[in-house]
C-alpha cells in the first residue's frame, strides 16, 4: 500500500509539472534593461476626420466634435448623478476623441458651482479619470453597474438639492469596487463596420498556435437575459457581435453614445429615457433631456446629442502610427516581427477589413487596429467581478493598441502608466488552478526575449 501511494504521489507530482510548467518560467524580468519609452512627444496623431468624407458628412462630424467638446448644466439635463460634464474631459488624450488626459477633471468639478462632493480616494489630480462599479449589492446579489462618483448637490443652478455621494470608502473596504477608464474612441468607426463573419472567421485562424498557448477567446454575443449592467434583464434578441467597451457589451457606436450621456452625464435621451435617480427635489428639466428637435432647420440641427456623439465617433479617424519614433525605423519593424513570434498578434490581429459600408469613406477599408474584439479570460490578477452581455468576471475585450503611443494610462482601470507594467499583469492564475490568463503563455515568450529585443518590442507598441 505504500508503495502504490508513494507510486501515485509520483504521478500526480508529474501531472502537476506538466501543468505549471507553462506558468513559472521567466516569471520576474522585472532586472531587465529594456524600458517603456513613455508616451509618444510630437502632434498627436489623432483627431482628424476621416479622409473621404463629403461635404454634408463632415459638416455632421463636426457638429458631433462641438457638442462631443460641450460641457453641460444642470439646466441642459446634467445630474442628478454623474462622473463629469462633458465628454470630452475624458476623452481628450492625445486629442478629443482620445483617453484619460494628464490632469484628471474630476478633481476641479467636484465642486464646481458651488457643489458640495467630496473627492473619492481613488481619484487623484494626476491619476486617470475613472468610473466606478459596485461587483455586489448590499445583499450579496451582483451588481456591476456603474455608481457615479458625484452629484449635483450645492449646485447654484440645483437649488433644493440634497443628495448624497455613494460610501465609496465603506464599499473601498468591503473590496467591492472596480474601476474603469475611457476607452478612446479614434477609428470606431471603421470598428463598427467590420463584419461578424470577419470576426468569427479570424477566432478559427492558427488555431494549432492558439491551442498551444492556450488561447482561446470568444466574441460577446449579447443575447435576451444578459443586461450590459451585469443585471438580468428581458431585452433584445439580436444575436450579433458586440464589440464596443471594455467588455465588448455595446454592439454600436450609438447605443455607447447613449449609455455614456445617461451613465456618465445623467442625461437622459431616446435611448435611454428615465432618470437613474429620480429624487424629486434634484429633477430641474424635462425627460428625457436630449431629444430629436422635431422642428431643426437642417438635419443636423434637428438630431440629438447622442446622434452627434455617435457621428463624431463614426467618423473619425484612426489614430496614425510613427514610422520611426521611438527608437528608429529598424528596431520598430524588428518589434513587429517578434510582436507577431512571441504570440501577440494572435489576440491583438493587426487588421480587418470593413464591408459594403453605406458610408463611402468607410467602405472596403483597412482596420488597423490590433485586435480581434473577443474576449479573453485574463486570470484572477485583472478580474475585476463583473460580467457584461456575455463575459464573465475574468473576461475582456483585447484592447485595440492602435494609439498606444500616445496614451498614458494602461489596463481597464488605468492601474499603471508603465507599458511593462501592463504587459507583466497580463500573466495570473495557473493551469493547476484552472484560473490561468490566456495571456501567461505569451508573457512567457516575452519575458524569455533578450533586453534589446524586449526594447524593440516596446518601442513597436510605442510607435503605434
Amino acid at each position: 500500500m505504500k508503495k502504490l501511494v508513494i507510486a501515485l504521489l509520483l504521478v500526480l507530482a508529474v501531472i502537476g509539472f506538466f501543468l505549471l510548467r507553462d506558468e513559472f518560467p521567466s516569471l520576474d524580468d522585472s532586472s531587465s534593461a529594456a524600458k517603456d519609452p513613455g508616451p509618444r512627444g510630437g502632434a498627436a496623431g489623432a483627431g482628424a476626420p476621416l479622409a473621404g468624407l463629403t461635404k454634408t458628412e463632415l459638416a455632421f462630424f463636426n457638429a458631433g466634435k462641438d457638442e462631443f467638446a460641450q460641457a453641460e448644466d444642470v439646466p441642459d439635463g446634467l445630474g442628478p448623478t454623474m462622473n463629469l460634464d462633458g465628454c470630452g474631459g475624458c476623452h481628450l488624450q492625445p486629442a478629443v476623441g482620445g483617453t484619460s488626459p494628464a490632469v484628471n477633471p474630476q478633481v476641479a468639478f467636484a465642486t464646481r458651482d458651488g457643489a458640495t462632493n467630496t473627492v473619492p480616494s481613488f481619484i487623484s489630480a494626476k491619476g486617470p479619470v475613472r468610473e466606478a462599479r459596485f461587483m455586489k449589492n448590499a445583499d450579496g446579489t451582483p451588481d456591476g453597474g456603474v455608481h457615479d462618483l458625484f452629484t449635483i448637490a450645492g449646485r447654484k443652478d440645483a437649488p433644493g438639492c440634497a443628495l448624497a455621494q455613494p460610501d465609496f470608502e465603506k464599499e473601498l473596504a468591503r473590496r467591492n469596487v472596480i474601476f474603469r477608464i475611457p476607452t478612446p474612441v479614434f477609428g470606431s468607426g471603421l470598428i463598427e463596420q467590420i463584419p461578424d463573419k470577419a470576426i468569427l472567421a479570424n477566432q478559427a485562424v492558427d488555431v494549432p498556435r492558439k491551442k498551444e498557448l492556450k488561447i482561446r477567446g470568444r466574441a460577446n454575443i449579447v443575447l435576451a437575459g444578459h443586461a450590459i449592467s451585469g443585471q438580468a434583464n428581458n431585452n433584445g434578441n439580436d444575436g450579433t457581435v458586440a464589440r464596443f467597451g471594455w467588455k465588448a457589451q455595446n454592439k454600436s457606436l450609438l447605443l455607447f453614445s447613449g449609455e455614456a450621456y445617461n451613465v456618465e452625464m445623467g442625461i437622459t435621451n431616446e435611448l435611454f429615457q428615465t432618470e437613474r435617480d429620480e429624487t424629486a427635489t434634484c429633477q430641474f428639466a424635462t425627460v428625457p433631456n436630449d431629444v430629436t428637435k422635431t422642428d431643426g432647420k437642417t438635419p443636423v440641427d434637428a438630431i440629438g446629442a447622442i446622434e452627434k456623439f455617435a457621428f463624431f465617433s463614426r467618423f473619425l479617424a484612426p489614430p496614425a502610427p510613427s514610422p520611426d519614433t521611438p527608437g528608429g525605423a529598424e528596431s520598430i519593424a524588428r518589434g513587429r516581427k517578434l510582436f507577431t513570434d512571441t504570440g501577440c498578434a494572435l489576440c491583438h490581429t493587426p487588421s480587418f477589413t470593413t464591408g459594403n459600408a453605406a458610408v463611402a469613406a468607410l467602405r472596403n477599408q483597412p482596420v488597423n487596429l490590433f485586435s480581434d474584439l473577443l474576449v479573453h479570460d485574463m486570470g484572477p490578477g485583472l478580474a475585476d467581478g463583473v460580467t457584461q452581455g456575455q463575459a464573465g468576471p475574468r473576461e475582456f475585450r483585447t484592447a485595440p493598441l492602435w494609439g498606444l503611443g500616445q496614451r498614458l494610462f494602461f489596463l481597464h482601470d488605468g492601474r499603471t502608466s508603465d507599458l511593462r507594467e501592463a504587459i507583466r499583469a497580463h500573466r495570473s492564475g495557473s493551469a493547476f488552478t484552472f484560473n490561468a490568463s490566456e495571456a501567461n503563455a505569451v508573457v512567457r515568450n516575452f519575458n524569455a526575449l533578450e533586453d534589446a529585443q524586449k526594447q524593440d518590442l516596446l518601442n513597436f507598441l510605442r510607435s503605434l
